[in-house]
């Protein structure tokens, strides 16, 4: 049996402002905006490529705005991404690698699956990592 995780609920403080960020400036493709009430509100998007969306809104979760921490986005090409969503303005890191002594600048000197990172923030703080597997490269 397949177990596929295919949704994260994130904590928002406006969800216009955050549905525009998602939207405009990473690029998320909008799958629903659903508004019964004005006690219930869903956003849906989901990343390009990606089987698993984001979903914020009203009446959701009681968790704090930007209180979620380290969401992975997966590329296959770090650089690619860091100019896209520098591209679409978003504030985006440089590119970091973990060593023997923590945290480093720069991509992953082998460039190895798993080893670079780039890192943003959404208008409320939920923080998030852009990390490089170019194994994953379908365009070869």
């Amino acid at each position: 049996m397949d177990w596929k995780l295919e949704v994260v609920i994130l904590p928002v403080s406006d969800v216009d402002r955050a549905k525009e960020f998602y939207a405009e400036k990473l690029g998320f493709h909008l799958d629903v905006d659903f508004q019964p009430s004005e006690s219930f509100r869903v956003v849906q998007l989901t990343p390009p490529g990606s089987a698993c969306s984001i979903t914020f809104g009203i009446g959701l979760t009681p968790v704090q705005p930007g209180s979620i921490q380290g969401l992975h986005l997966v590329v296959s090409n770090l650089d690619a991404a860091r100019d896209e969503l520098v591209r679409r303005g978003a504030r985006v890191s440089e590119p970091f690698h973990f060593g023997a002594d923590g945290q480093q600048p720069g991509p992953h000197p082998e460039r190895e699956d798993y080893g670079s990172y780039l890192s943003f923030q959404d208008p409320d703080g939920n923080g998030w990592l852009v990390q490089e597997v170019p194994s994953r490269d379908t365009a070869s």
